[in-house]
């Protein structure tokens, strides 16, 4: 499976011990790169690194810590040498009425999705312009392009990364360092449990791996799963708005209504958002940012 492209590329993925990141490592190790994997819980880093094959290693990173997106980028570069591609993977979702959803769960979705984004392109960005070459792939959410109800917030941080990664792809024209988002509807990780689809199939995280691997290996700015929902969204936005509404409500979940307050997410939400844990999820520990992104 290995690909003349990413044979012996350095390749460091956020978030990457569960989900999407962890199979997107997965996917890129097979390729032939040197995978690194960060995430807030340091222990699952390298466990899963050690059960993938190939070239993977496994640091700490906190990505709403500039200190620590620092050493973890540090110890990349003293591992395998001179980072060739950034995939931002961290994020996590509070899901339910935007008057209900607490301030902590505001500001941790704001920490982690956007500014989380921002700070691993700063801190990369510059350096792979110095050099001429690079590429940053961010996995961001069909929930860049639409709002569903029940994630104001986290449509919001994703609507800000969109907008941000255009403008840095501005910046960066002609340097040699190229930028993809990865535009996801629901994808089967703890992240969107009990949540709706809408009109789109559930996606697997090896869906998005897939689409991760190909941009690096045939770059380009926009990629959407599935392929029609990119172009869709933007086809809706020519009819008038009682219309628009009306398509809007058939394609897209209400999450609202989708996740009611007793559910399945509690133990997610509670040991993310508030670090606890009810029993519910899928351990106590308040040191794991999922990797599965999610519309």
């Amino acid at each position: 499976m290995q690909t003349r492209a990413l044979a012996g590329r350095v390749v460091a993925v956020t978030g990457g011990a569960n989900g999407i990141g962890r199979e997107t490592a997965r996917r890129l190790a097979l390729a032939g790169a040197r995978v690194a994997l960060g995430d807030l819980d340091p222990a699952a880093a390298r466990a899963s690194a050690e059960e993938l094959r190939g070239d993977v290693v496994g640091f700490g990173l906190d990505v709403t810590d500039s200190a620590s997106f620092t050493a973890f980028l540090a110890e990349v570069e003293e591992h395998w040498g001179p980072l060739d591609v950034l995939v931002n993977n961290a994020g996590v979702m509070w899901v339910g009425g935007f008057a209900d959803e607490p301030e902590s769960a505001t500001t941790r979705q704001l920490e982690v999705n956007l500014h989380g984004v921002i700070r691993g392109v700063k801190l990369t960005a510059p350096a792979m312009r110095a050099r001429g070459r690079g590429h940053i792939v961010t996995i961001a959410s069909a929930a860049s392009k639409l709002s569903p109800p029940g994630e104001s917030t986290y449509a919001a941080t994703k609507h800000g990364v969109y907008g941000y990664l255009k403008g840095v792809r501005a910046e960066l024209r002609g340097s040699g360092v190229r930028i993809s988002v990865v535009m996801p509807g629901v994808v089967d990780t703890e992240l969107a449990t009990g949540t709706a689809t809408g009109a789109a199939k559930l996606l697997k995280p090896l869906d998005v791996a897939r689409a991760v691997v190909a941009v690096i290996e045939r770059p380009r700015f926009e990629v959407s799963l599935p392929g029609y929902v990119g172009p869709l969204s933007r086809w809706v936005e020519v009819f008038p708005q009682p219309v628009r509404d009306l398509l809007l409500r058939a394609m897209v979940p209400d999450q609202v209504r989708s996740v009611p307050g007793a559910s399945v997410r509690q133990g997610y939400e509670s040991r993310i958002f508030t670090g606890t844990s009810t029993g519910t999820g899928t351990g106590t520990s308040t040191s794991t940012t999922p990797g599965g992104e999610h519309d």
